[in-house]
């Protein structure tokens, strides 16, 4: 059977296509998995209930993998660098095996964990298992990080990915013996409610490794190579809606990348493999945040372009709290705020038009709706949620330095006939579709519907934003 390791799961709550699972499995039988709920991360005020309920979700099925290869979960609660070592040390387990974050809190408590578990006699095996190339790997002929995506997709689509690994099996879990020595340690899985959180709403996403495994085949095999068409469009079922699922690892990334090679060796037209290859160039823009967000840690504090730092945001919080609530008397921008406030996910075109408004149109600090999307989204994750936001505000690496987003014109090429708008702004569905596309609700028709006017006029703050950003280009 082998001595005891442990594997200390945190965005890999899966079984199959886990690097250090694997390699844990490898060097002993007796493989037990670790989740331990972090304060640090639980009282943070941009945690969203929607992704605590998620949590919870794919911890059960996890949990009941572990059964069926015959090993099992240890829930801990509380700070982890301080229980995971006495753990390790009460069961005698040799080794402790995890897989690496690019994330600064979780690269400093990686760092004190290695210290601690080495003082508490275990050895301490890391490896890198949620991107296809690892941070150091994807570098300019200079050898610095990408700071463009453009090039980081040309180098990054060039070399070799890893194939997906299988699920671990057959193991051993701990003894009767060994588990009444950490009973005062290992609790139940918690609810909902316990850990102070409420979230009524049904997932619009996949939730677990057999949901994701499952809507990963219908994706590939159904509307990937319609992805190129239909992935802008929110009325259209176009994305993967796995989002969720790979900030969560509850699938695994090269199994992901495997689809899409087998996706395109079915495709029969050019059209197809373009739906495929924009696809892929999605996952690589995660990748490239996720490096971004390793070399340039204080991109999670402000922003890329030091001159925003002197950016003289307006920053109105009645408007801001329009903005949160759906009810900014610009139909596009409602119906998205109100399919993430009810649904805790949003569509990624309305992502862009919704962080383009608050920043260009109502001239409010990005970090605002950072924050806001964060306490939120189901799928929210620093990296792409700070890569998105600073694309939108200028802020970022983008190359192109200023974009602004007209709402109208973003409708009329993406929802077209307000199909999107009056599914999720029930009081002006009967509305005609023109008046709906362009936002100009007549006032008289506003108060009948209890539908707010424009709280702002897109044109002239589109100028004043252009006049601040001028100002403050020239220092």
């Amino acid at each position: 059977m082998g001595e005891l390791v442990l594997h200390w799961h945190r965005r890999d709550l899966r079984l199959h296509d886990n690097v250090a699972l694997t390699r844990a499995r490898k060097q002993s039988e007796k493989v037990v998995g670790v989740f331990c709920f972090d304060p640090a991360i639980l009282t943070a005020d941009d945690m969203a209930p929607a992704r605590v309920k998620y949590l919870l979700a794919c911890l059960e099925e996890l949990s009941e993998s572990y059964c069926q290869v015959g090993s099992e979960l240890l829930i801990l609660n509380g700070k982890p660098v301080e229980l995971l070592p006495r753990v390790t040390a009460i069961l005698k387990a040799t080794a402790v095996y995890w897989n690496l974050d690019v994330e600064p809190y979780a690269q400093k408590r990686d760092h004190d964990m290695a210290i601690a578990l080495r003082q508490a006699g275990a050895k301490v095996e890391t490896v890198w298992d949620q991107l296809l190339h690892p941070p150091g790997k994807i570098l300019t002929k200079s050898k610095s990080p990408y700071k463009v995506y453009s090039p980081f997709w040309r180098n990054w689509s060039k070399q070799e990915k890893a194939e997906p690994l299988p699920a671990i099996a057959d193991c051993a879990g701990l003894s009767d013996a060994e588990r009444e020595k950490i009973k005062e340690f290992n609790i139940e899985l918690p609810s909902l409610e316990t850990l102070g959180f409420e979230w009524e709403q049904p997932f619009t996403v996949p939730v677990g490794e057999r949901q994701s495994l499952a809507q990963l085949e219908t994706f590939t095999e159904n509307f990937v190579e319609a992805y190129e068409g239909d992935r802008n469009f929110p009325a259209i079922e176009g994305t993967s809606r796995l989002s969720a699922a790979l900030k969560f690892g509850v699938i695994g990334i090269r199994k992901v990348w495997q689809s899409t090679l087998d996706a395109l060796e079915n495709c029969r037209s050019e059209e197809a493999e373009k739906g495929v290859t924009t696809w892929q160039q999605e996952l690589a823009w995660r990748e490239f945040y996720q490096h971004c967000m390793f070399f340039f840690p204080e991109l999670a504090k402000g922003p890329y372009r030091d001159e925003f730092q002197a950016f003289q945001w307006e920053n109105d919080e009645t408007k801001f709290q329009a903005w949160c609530a759906g009810k900014t008397g610009y139909p596009i921008v409602d119906a998205a705020m109100r399919q993430l406030n009810e649904t805790g996910w949003m569509h990624n075109r309305c992502r862009m038009i919704v962080a383009s408004f608050l920043t260009k149109d109502l001239i409010i600090d990005w970090r605002w709706g950072e924050k806001y999307f964060m306490q939120t989204l189901v799928d929210g994750d620093l990296s792409a949620n700070n890569g998105g936001w600073q694309w939108s505000a200028s802020s970022g690496m983008d190359p192109k330095p200023l974009r602004i987003f007209n709402p109208a014109s973003q409708t009329k090429k993406f929802d077209a006939e307000a199909e999107y708008i009056r599914k999720w702004l029930p009081e002006v569905r009967s509305l005609d579709t023109k008046v709906l596309v362009t936002g100009k609700i007549p006032s008289s028709i506003c108060e009948q519907c209890n539908y707010p006017e424009p709280i702002v006029d897109h044109a002239v703050q589109q100028r004043e934003f252009k006049r601040l950003y001028k100002v403050m280009k020239e220092g």
